[in-house]
């Protein structure tokens, strides 16, 4: 608004940046010898072993994707050298060959990017990464994700700038965008993280109102409160210490404008706080304290309609009996998905971190 005796305001034109999103691909190969199929279908065998390696192919292939959507995004390094950085071995899984990482090094205060050193090689049972010669790692720095391989997860998107890891800085990637990182006024704070240095905290229904306020305060409306199976248990002792219960609800699904019909009951209980559906899931990631340990899952409250899994092709399956292209008498068969998770809205989607378990 102006005055009658003011001036007319300078026109603000918006910062429009380029984001890539381009889908990616996960595949999941399978396979079985001429000699096994034939012998599978004999008296006392397992019927067809094709089918059987089929079956848990696509369980795999469904958990990959699972899991790469619910990667986490920046943690501690506990040793490191030059090609090589320690996370626990539990979070080990959450860095993907093919990722590239940055560093915050801690002891020159400062980030190292490199155009991000590409992850070669994961060990799950000890935690090292392998990376590419040239970043040097070491006790206490940051590693944290600058451009995924595979899919981009929802902690890659549901950060802030110079997010706090460890009780250091973080600028995690979700896009690749034509700024160069997440720093400090880059993309004016992001989403809503609560973190607490690294230091694990129990959850309190503050912190999850708090994140449903800032959600609601940047134009948005909480449609799904995401977390693992141990803050799903400790919220619910919360609600009933206080008398308070989680509802059963019928749910909606939308993008945007568009939305389904309310889902009917079909003998499935929906939990629900202050209406908003409760997910649990074991992929959820957790967070690292200061010493190494490993804490709690986070919680991620959501606004669904501005995040989406935009497939470019469904899941297809290719079969090869080609004997002389393998140079073997076995059938092969790939399971593949082109897909990304992409957000149209930063701003609205928030995050608790450093929970105890």
């Amino acid at each position: 608004p102006v005055t009658e005796s003011g001036s007319l305001p300078t026109v603000d034109i918006s910062n429009i940046e380029t984001v890539s999103s381009l889908p990616r691909i996960v595949g999941t190969t399978f396979g079985a010898s001429v000699k096994s199929v034939f012998s599978a279908q004999l008296e006392g065998g397992v019927g067809d072993v094709l089918a059987l390696e089929n079956e848990n192919a696509q369980m795999d292939h469904v958990k990959e994707i699972n899991e790469e959507l619910l990667a986490g995004s920046a943690y501690l390094c506990s040793a490191g050298a030059t090609t090589t950085f320690t996370v626990p071995a539990a979070i080990a899984k959450h860095f993907k060959v093919g990722d590239a990482v940055a560093q915050y090094d801690a002891s020159a205060t400062g980030h190292d990017r490199q155009s991000g050193s590409v992850v070669s090689a994961v060990n799950t049972s000890t935690g090292v990464v392998t990376v590419a010669t040239g970043t040097t790692f070491a006790d206490g720095d940051i590693a944290y994700i600058y451009s995924r391989g595979g899919m981009t997860s929802i902690d890659d998107i549901v950060m802030e700038d110079g997010a706090a890891v460890g009780n250091v800085t973080s600028r995690v990637r979700a896009y690749d965008l034509t700024i160069n990182d997440r720093a400090s006024g880059n993309w004016n704070a992001g989403a809503s993280v609560s973190y607490n240095g690294g230091t694990g905290r129990d959850l309190t229904l503050a912190m999850l109102d708090t994140a449903i306020q800032k959600i609601r305060e940047n134009g948005g409306e909480p449609k799904l409160i995401l977390l693992g199976h141990d803050q799903y248990f400790n919220l619910e002792r919360l609600l009933s210490s206080n008398q308070r219960y989680m509802g059963q609800e019928e749910y909606q699904v939308g993008v945007g404008s568009e939305r389904t019909f309310p889902g009917t009951r079909t003998g499935l209980v929906l939990a629900t706080y202050m209406g908003i559906p409760i997910l649990p899931d074991a992929d959820v990631p957790k967070s690292v304290a200061t010493n190494d340990s490993v804490l709690g899952s986070n919680v991620y409250v959501l606004d669904t309609d501005y995040l989406e899994i935009a497939v470019a092709q469904p899941t297809q399956y290719v079969e090869n009996r080609d004997y002389f292209a393998a140079n073997a008498l076995v059938v092969r068969g790939l399971l593949y998905t082109m897909a990304e998770l992409r957000c149209k809205n930063i701003f609205v989607q928030a995050k608790i971190a450093d929970l105890n378990a």
